[in-house]
């Protein structure tokens, strides 16, 4: 029997029961990852739903209830309510009347099944009444969810021609909750695999980092690299790569660092800092994003930690440190801030060193010995200060 106390809480929260009170009983149902984590006993923090009422009644009644609404996705039947700190999409049922593996033409209707029909994974088209406490189930997912199985909705196939990106959410999904893989979802995505180029690269990245994300990604980056899933769209990313990623997740949980997706996506590709920043702006990652990947892709981790997390940042510090396996040293860049030079110009020049020139390059050899001998302060600093100042003055 399935125990749907975690479901009633989610529903009992006060946004949430306002929000299915001011749509009435019968009218909405919780769906999709509220109610797959929630029946898993994980933590719930994006509330969806699915009701019968169009987009604009969905408006109407909230606004009686005095329910703040936002129109997010109105075309598409989706209205965001915020209701006493609870944010909840809620969007109208649907049903797909025309799909190109990018966009699809939806209208609505007032069936709960054909709504159903057209998600991805029978683990997400599960829906709960707060009415009447019942999980609804069409398509096997309450078996599935028990199994940890994660398997298309219908013929998987047509699942991917709706919609290319359901080929990366496969892998995603089956990273996160399942115990092996679906065989006949496999052999569909790598069936399909070239369809993942029409997709916008944006799409893409934004599914890729979340797979990347999860605590333990390796083996589903392995199976998709064994059955050929990322060649179309990643080639740079060898057969092999997988090695390096397992080796830097063991570094990161070593080093009690947490997983990062850039990283790991540093780790899967070569040691070139010209095609990691090739493929972060294939991929229209952010300029910081493309910075970081190429400086991971040096695989230099230098000798002093601390003098390369000052010279080019902790963060990018340690994804060095992390993939040349150094978890120590980036173990104890955790919490670090790199100091300020303690020294300006101006103090030079007050202590008799003409303006111009010289000042900028005693400045600098000032703060490269400063870097090298770790930072000192007060007795120290003073006489490493007065050596350039005897040496500028010579």
């Amino acid at each position: 029997m399935t125990d749907t106390a975690a479901l009633r809480a989610i529903a009992e929260r006060p946004g949430v029961a306002a929000l299915f009170a001011a749509l009435g009983p019968g009218n909405a149902r919780l769906v999709g990852g509220a109610v797959r984590d929630g029946l898993l006993g994980a933590e719930v923090a994006d509330v969806d739903a699915a009701t019968t009422l169009s987009p604009y009644e969905v408006m109407r009644r909230c606004g009686a209830a005095g329910i703040r609404t936002i129109p997010t996705g109105i075309a598409h039947g989706t209205v965001t309510a915020v209701s006493k700190g609870e944010t909840v999409e809620v969007t109208t049922l649907r049903a797909d009347l025309a799909t190109d593996g990018r966009h699809a033409t939806v209208g609505f209707t007032d069936d709960w099944r054909e709504d159903a029909a057209r998600r991805d994974f029978t683990i997400n088209a599960l829906y709960f009444d707060p009415a009447t406490g019942e999980v609804h189930d069409y398509f096997g997912g309450l078996d599935d969810l028990d199994a940890r199985r994660v398997r298309f909705i219908g013929e998987p196939l047509q699942r991917i021609a709706e919609d290319h990106l359901r080929i990366l959410r496969f892998f995603r999904f089956t990273a996160r909750f399942g115990r092996g893989v679906d065989e006949a979802g496999l052999a569909a995505c790598a069936a399909r695999a070239n369809d993942l180029m029409a997709l916008s690269r944006e799409r893409i990245a934004d599914e890729w980092l979340k797979l990347l994300a999860l605590p333990d990604p390796e083996a589903t980056v392995r199976l998709m690299l064994e059955h050929g899933l990322l060649a179309p769209v990643l080639p740079e990313i060898a057969p092999d790569a997988h090695m390096r990623l397992e080796a830097l997740i063991e570094a990161e949980a070593a080093a009690g660092i947490a997983p990062d997706p850039l990283r790991r996506f540093s780790a899967l590709l070569p040691g070139d800092p010209l095609v990691a920043e090739k493929v972060a702006a294939r991929l229209k990652l952010s300029n910081k994003a493309r910075k970081r990947m190429a400086s991971a892709a040096s695989r230099d981790a230098g000798e002093q930690p601390r003098a390369m997390a000052y010279a080019i940042g902790v963060t990018e510090a340690q994804d060095r440190l992390l993939l040349a396996g150094k978890t120590a040293e980036a173990s104890a860049l955790e919490g670090w801030a790199p100091p300020r030079m303690p020294i300006g110009g101006g103090q030079l020049i007050a202590r008799g060193i003409t303006p111009g020139p010289l000042v900028a390059k005693t400045l600098k050899r000032i703060e490269q010995r400063w870097v090298a001998d770790g930072f000192p302060a007060d007795e120290r600093l003073e006489r490493l200060v007065a050596d350039e100042l005897d040496a500028a003055n010579d």
